[in-house]
């Protein structure tokens, strides 16, 4: 009689059943080392030797695996490169969804490849090949799974600038425009911006010395502000601005109050202006300026909110604006237009991000001039994220009107006014249509032995809107599980538990469920990007408390045990004379 065949079904189960997790193949090997040996871990494991031996053969590289959240099971071996080069290929792909882009399958398989090869080339002692590193579909798919990922085009190339679109809308809006009586008072656009804040030119020799500082991150210094004015440029509103520590030191040297900031101050280890924090922001700057405003005009109390379709602005703002400010209209721009209507991006980001330098020059030339600090010692010991703050604030003020006007040509011609009409007199020169503040950072940059030109300015700006770099992505991977460390290090001591204690016990168990929660929500939600964010938002702002409690005992008892120790000779010998006694 023939031997039965095997189902192609049996076959897969028979294999799926074969395969081992990276955990049980680190278990091997740990095991292995320890003294136990090849027979019987092939007993303890149900394999045979000759698997366990080829385990033990790649021992050197299985160590120093991470397995990437999700990935318990594997077919193939994944190196570390592998798994690090997701972990940054996914904080990538996060920072592309918050700045509202549209990413393909194909975008996303060339950035994980530069990636790699940026990962092999810079640490050669990893193991792997970037010729074996193809992303090809089966990897995308996997990765995909793996990551949660959802937001991505899967054919065609990515979305570039919507012409159609755009021209569409062009028409839609000065419709709205006139049905409902608008005028360029009334209408706000609100964008949003990162600002690396203590970043200069590249052949400054801060930026040299900066880079040979051992533990410097450039991430780290990296703020996002969102500005709004209106069409007519003259009311700008309180921008929001996002930090990576909710008290920085500074504040308390300088005795700053938040309260009584030009900016909105809200925090996260990203960042990142959140939906919530957009919401809040609305509800308690928006709203409340623009009211004033209107009815100090004498303008009808109704405005409209232009905004483009980032996930940091929610679909249903309108249903989170609070009742009394339900006079505002929120109208977002269509997909993959930004680079076409946004106003806030035709010129006015990067005019503000020009007179941030000049104010930033002005300032380090003010103080090295007038005082015996040196322009190193200042940049290092002096400037902080209070002279920054002090610095947002003059630029802010110096955008011009006519700028802020100006820019709304594309979208709504009909709102820029004759260039005679629009500015008062001696106001200041619209930036887009001069050299001077370029002239003027250039000029201060050289009294202070500087090496800088336009060139260099130029391209400054227009890195702050530049993709993140491998290098970034690394610096932003840290700052992202280190970010909390310093500030939580620094309010130890300012830790103060509640009157009546609670027990350790309880916080642990707290703290367990959170994690149960977590773990639950993230296996079981559809949004699992936007789950994350919030969860990581709650743990940074609520949790941060009780493990600070935990931490501040742990050490008390690492203290009483240490001082126990160093008692326990002295006991010992007391105990000892007495009986020789």
């Amino acid at each position: 009689m023939a031997p039965k065949k095997v189902s192609g079904t049996a076959k897969t189960a028979e294999k799926k059943k074969m395969m081992i997790s990276i955990e049980m193949k680190q278990e091997i090997i740990n095991l292995h080392e320890k003294g136990t040996r090849v027979i019987e871990l092939a007993r303890k494991f149900k394999r045979s030797t000759s698997t366990i031996c080829t385990i033990l053969k790649q021992k050197d590289i299985l160590k120093g695996v991470k397995a990437a959240k999700g990935a318990t099971i594997i077919s193939q071996l994944r190196t570390s490169v592998h798994e690090e080069m997701e972990r940054l290929l996914l904080i990538w792909i996060k920072e592309k969804e918050l700045a509202g882009d549209t990413i393909t399958e194909a975008v996303i398989s060339e950035k994980a490849r530069a990636i790699f090869s940026d990962l092999k080339s810079n640490e050669p002692s990893l193991s792997g090949d970037p010729d074996e590193f193809k992303a090809s579909h089966v990897w995308f798919d996997r990765f995909r799974k793996r990551s949660g990922i959802h937001s991505v085009v899967r054919h065609g190339e990515a979305a570039s600038a919507d012409i159609k679109a755009a021209e569409e809308f062009v028409m839609r809006f000065a419709s709205l425009v006139e049905k409902e009586g608008y005028v360029s008072q009334q209408i706000f656009n609100c964008d949003e911006t990162g600002l690396f804040w203590k970043k200069m030119p590249h052949r400054t020799f801060i930026t040299a010395e900066e880079k040979s500082l051992p533990g410097h991150k450039p991430m780290k210094d990296r703020l996002t502000l969102a500005l709004c004015a209106n069409a007519s440029g003259d009311f700008k509103v309180k921008p929001l601005l996002v930090y990576h520590s909710e008290n920085p030191r500074t504040f308390k040297t300088h005795k700053i109050l938040k309260e009584r900031l030009h900016v909105m101050w809200r925090s996260n280890a990203r960042a990142w202006v959140t939906r919530q924090f957009f919401v809040d922001w609305v509800n308690l700057a928006f709203g409340p300026t623009v009211k004033e405003y209107l009815l100090t005009n004498g303008l009808p109390l109704q405005a409209l909110l232009l905004l483009d379709n980032t996930p940091s602005h929610p679909p249903a703002l309108q249903e989170d604006i609070l009742q009394e400010f339900q006079f505002v209209k929120v109208v977002f721009l269509p997909p993959n237009t930004t680079s076409i209507l946004q106003p806030m991006d035709q010129q006015v980001i990067a005019n503000f991000k020009k007179l941030y330098m000049k104010h930033l020059f002005r300032r380090c030339f003010d103080v090295t001039d007038n005082t015996n600090l040196t322009l190193r010692e200042f940049w290092k010991d002096h400037f902080n994220i209070v002279s920054c703050l002090n610095i947002i604030d003059l630029a802010w003020q110096e955008v011009s009107r006519r700028n802020l006007n100006s820019v709304w040509k594309k979208l709504w011609p009909a709102a820029v006014a004759p260039r005679d009409s629009a500015e008062p007199e001696g106001e200041t020169e619209d930036i887009t249509e001069t050299d001077t503040p370029l002239e003027e950072i250039v000029s201060l940059g050289k009294c202070m032995g500087l090496e800088v030109d336009e060139g260099d300015i130029n391209e400054l700006v227009e890195e702050h809107e530049e993709p993140l770099s491998t290098e970034d992505l690394k610096a932003l991977h840290e700052m992202q599980q280190m970010e909390m460390t310093q500030e939580m290090s620094s309010s130890e001591e300012e830790v103060q538990e509640p009157q009546k204690a609670i027990p350790t016990s309880e916080i642990k168990a707290m703290l367990a469920q959170w994690e149960n929660v977590v773990s639950f929500v993230e296996k079981n939600h559809p949004e699992k990007v936007a789950t994350s964010r919030s969860a990581a938002l709650f743990n940074d702002t609520s949790l941060t408390h009780f493990r600070n409690i935990l931490k501040s005992r742990q050490k008390q008892m690492s203290l009483d045990k240490f001082l126990t120790k160093r008692a326990a000779p002295s006991e010992s010998a007391a105990k000892k004379a007495k009986t020789d006694d």
